[in-house]
């Protein structure tokens, strides 16, 4: 198992780009500013209890769709912080922005109908850095809302927690560089195909 610190820095090595920081520890009164923020919200906006229809959604789409549902209540209900969409592919979805320094934090959004404290399906974060390259400058802090719902099986998701991760450089990490293949891969490939 790696940490966020030596996968990105590996990251950066495999995509053959310099020497950058690319996650920074949290300090204590930033990260206690956002928990803040954050609780207000949701008490303000009432987001807990509430929800959003999923019917006849596949799973990803239910994720997706209440992802934004929750982006839309707390955004609309944070206080010295607001949430903006991130453009383009890949890793953070959103960006946290800290009104009066304007500093600009990654967030990660994530829904689950059934958070467990053991299980072991993988949520993956990011394969690229070129994303957090491109939109962010150091000091980067990274930060990963998860959004607990129920009534998946109903079509409905009600909102039951919302769980604030605060990634340090030592968070833990599984690391899986995947290879592929595609169609011109294929082709093109030195070996032996049979098209029938």
């Amino acid at each position: 198992m790696s940490n966020l610190h030596d996968y990105f820095r590996e990251l950066l090595i495999r995509e053959k780009q310099p020497h950058c920081e690319l996650i920074h520890a949290w300090p204590p009164k930033l990260r206690d500013e956002i928990i803040s923020a954050f609780e207000k919200s949701v008490s303000e906006t009432a987001v807990k209890g509430s929800g959003c229809s999923i019917a006849e959604l596949t799973n990803q789409a239910a994720g997706n769709k209440v992802e934004k549902y929750i982006v839309s209540k707390l955004d609309s209900g944070l206080s010295g912080f607001s949430i903006s969409k991130c453009r383009g592919a890949g890793y953070p979805d959103q960006t946290l922005i800290q009104n009066t320094t304007n500093l600009h934090m990654p967030l990660e959004i994530k829904a689950t109908a059934d958070w467990k404290d053991t299980d072991t399906i993988r949520r993956v974060i990011t394969a690229s850095s070129r994303k957090l390259r491109a939109r962010f400058s150091e000091p980067i802090h990274h930060l990963m809302l998860t959004a607990i719902y129920s009534g998946r099986g109903k079509g409905f998701a009600k909102i039951e927690a919302i769980r604030l991760d605060f990634l340090e450089p030592t968070t833990p990490v599984n690391v899986r560089f995947e290879a592929s293949v595609n169609h011109k891969i294929l082709v093109e490939g030195h070996h032996y195909s049979k098209t029938i």
